[in-house]
């Protein structure tokens, strides 16, 4: 089954870790199909109908983004905001567009896995700060698969942490 991966990164040109997963979930077209949210709609104006007619051709969706400011990017949020709509998503009658869908995150983290825990600089665990993401899903009744999260490591420009990052990525998106 193909994979949907929708990519929002406000400043893609400048990743590292984006732009190396990018460019291995290219090398399988077959597998996985990318749609970078901010190259399709640079002035924020999201074209729902097509947003709804794409999701519905694909059965596992990742949204992939980097962690920023303890969420998602505003793009993001955005297209969560409105494309998943009442009678659509979710909705007594109708609104099962999602239903049984399986959802997951990979998102790409500039500080390192220990301060995301209880006693870390950061207080929560990267599973707690993104709770609302697994209600949103749990809400429209997708089937929720977790977090696939790159944290950084000191190593964040080096061609082999790219390579195997990417390598493992692949393989939680094969798990789906």
């Amino acid at each position: 089954m193909k994979t949907l991966i929708i990519v929002t990164h406000p400043h893609l040109s400048e990743s590292v870790v984006n732009k190396h997963w990018i460019a291995a979930l290219e090398k399988y077209p077959t597998r996985f199909t990318v749609h970078h949210l901010d190259t399709v709609y640079p002035d924020g104006k999201i074209n729902v109908p097509a947003e709804q007619a794409l999701v519905e051709q694909y059965d596992n969706i990742v949204f992939q983004f980097p962690f920023y400011w303890f969420n998602c990017p505003p793009l993001l949020k955005q297209w969560l905001d409105e494309v998943l709509l009442y009678g659509w998503a979710y909705g007594s009658r109708s609104g099962k567009k999602m239903q049984g869908k399986k959802i997951a995150l990979a998102i790409s983290l500039g500080a390192e896995e220990g301060d995301y825990q209880k006693q870390g600089k950061f207080k929560y665990s990267l599973a707690e700060l993104t709770r609302p993401f697994e209600l949103t899903f749990e809400y429209i009744h997708a089937d929720y698969k977790g977090i696939f999260a790159q944290f950084a490591d000191g190593q964040v420009t080096s061609a082999s942490f790219d390579s195997r990052s990417a390598e493992r990525y692949i393989s939680f998106l094969d798990e789906l």
